[in-house]
Order: C-alpha cells, then structure tokens, then sequence
C-alpha cells in the first residue's frame, strides 16, 4: 500500500513559506525523533538550501524514541553542513528553553543587537511543533491536537525584544518516494487516516517491533513472538486483549487490535521505540537502488 496524503492547502502553505524563507536567519525543522529522516520533508531541505539558511534540527518527543538510536541521529545531522541537532522533549519545560540559544549560535552576524534573530519554525503535521512553539512562547498560541494538519495558516511570534518567531503549518509533499516511509509516517500519526489502512500500517509496525524490539512486545502483551510476523503480531494481540467479532463465531476483530497496537505505540505504552537508524536508513535506501550493501565497519557498532 502506497500512503500519501497532501492536503489542498498545503500547496499555497510552501508558497508563503518560500516568500518568508528570504526574511529568515534561521530555519527550525521539527522531526519526530522516532523517524527522523522519514519525518524529514524534502521540500523544507530544498527551500532552505536554495536560500542557505541554517537549520536547528529538532528531534521531538525525544522521550519516545530508543536513546541509543537518537544519539546515532543526532551524530549523524551534526555532519551536515549548516546543521545543528537537538533532542528535545516538551514534557521537560527545560527543553524548549534552549533552542532559541542554538539558534544564535547558528546566526553570528544577529548577536550585536542591531537587528532582531528571525527565526522560523517548520515541520510536517503532528511531529508536536505546534506544542513546542507554545511552550517556547510560554502560552497557547497555536492549535494542538493529536490530528495531523491542525494548524493552516501562517504567523509572527516576538519570543523576545530581539528575537522573532514565524510559524507555519505543517507541511508534507505531494509524493512520499518510499513505502516504508509512508508506514513509519502513518504509525505515528503523521497523516490522515482517511489515507491509510490501520491494519495494514499495524502489520508494518509488528513487523519492525519484531525485528528490533522484540521484548517489548512480551512484556506489554505476554505473547511469546517465535515465529510470527507482522500480520501475525495484530492477531496475537487480538487473542491477548479479546478482541472479537460478535456473532462471527471467535473471529478476531484486527482492526480493534490493530487500534490498540498503534495506541500503545504513539503513547510510549509499548517503551522507547525508534522505527528508523542512520543505518537502517541506509540499507533501505541502498536496497531501493538495487545494489548490495557496502560492507559495514565494526567500528560503527560501538
């Protein structure tokens, strides 16, 4: 299954952020820091490119993801020229608090005063940029619900006598090139569900939960997980939690168990999760060409 999903209004939302790209000192890209690069909009990489403004990577809802795997990110983005990243969680007010700081280091030439740091935030929908922004403001400025695509127009924040704040909705692309991309995106609810199958995305999920955090799965539910796959974990969790079809004979209800596992998932019931690494990335990107992998060096492990 192919996910995409690009609202209408999203078309004339990259037109105005172009517009306000060339005001702009510094750009602040919010991610999901479960799915980094998946979350990462390629149009916000060439609209800030094209304008060579830097950028604070914001890895949000840090306090979700695997902390080993978003070190590994945060590495990974810092080797990027003009890049600078950040893991942050908004449920630690202390974390907000610091990106206005890295932006300035970002932006030299602001820090004698004469003119303010303009700043703007940007992000595709439900990665908590709206929820960050209200807490780098220090009051409700900005819709926040857990539906992708609240926010649908752009404004101008002052965080500061000499600091300025532009928000913008959040934005996707008109394609997503790669289906793991569009599953990882829709398991955290980072598109519409009237674009995706939840039993189709929840069978996605089991499969990656199988692969890297098998555990978890066990803990959570008390299945053991030989010899399962994906599909196969929506079941068991439909026998663990009773999910059934009335008057269907015992039949299992997956689309009630497929709720749940993806509830577990976006909530942090199931533990720290991250879908994606710099090095699974890789090997995703390398098998889309249809080449073999280079050889991996030991030392990237440690």
């Amino acid at each position: 299954m192919a996910i995409q999903w690009f609202p209408g209004h999203m078309t004339s939302a990259r037109r105005k952020a172009a517009e306000t790209m060339a005001s702009t000192d510094v750009v602040i890209e919010v991610v999901d820091a479960r799915i980094p690069e998946a979350s990462t909009n390629p149009m916000i990489r060439q609209l800030r490119e094209a304008r060579q403004r830097p950028c604070l990577k914001v890895l949000n809802k840090a306090d979700l993801a695997d902390p080993a795997v978003t070190r590994a990110w945060l590495a990974f983005y810092d080797r990027q020229p003009g890049v600078k990243a950040v893991a942050v969680s908004c449920r630690r007010p202390g974390d907000p608090a610091r990106l206005p700081g890295l932006c300035q280091e970002l932006a030299p030439h602001r820090s004698d005063g004469t003119k303010p740091l303009r700043l703007m935030i940007m992000g595709i929908p439900n990665v908590g940029k709206s929820t960050l922004m209200n807490a780098l403001v220090k009051r409700r400025v900005a819709a926040v619900g857990d539906v992708p695509a609240v926010s649908k127009s752009q404004q101008r924040l002052d965080l500061g006598p000499r600091t300025t704040l532009v928000d913008t909705p959040g934005l996707l692309w008109p394609k997503i090139e790669h289906d793991s991309d569009g599953f990882m995106l829709a398991a955290c609810h980072a598109v519409g569900t009237n674009a995706v199958i939840e039993e189709e995305v929840a069978g996605f999920l089991g499969g990656l939960l199988l692969a890297r955090y098998p555990g978890l799965l066990t803990k959570r539910y008390g299945f053991a997980t030989d010899g399962l796959d994906g599909i196969g974990v929506v079941e068991a969790v439909a026998r663990k939690r009773g999910c059934l079809l009335r008057g269907r004979g015992g039949a299992l209800d997956l689309e009630k168990a497929a709720l749940i596992l993806l509830t577990d998932f976006r909530g942090g019931a199931l533990g720290r999760i991250s879908l994606e690494s710099p090095q699974s990335r890789e090997a995703m990107l390398v098998a889309a060409k249809g080449v073999p992998p280079p050889p991996r060096d030991p030392a990237d492990d440690e």
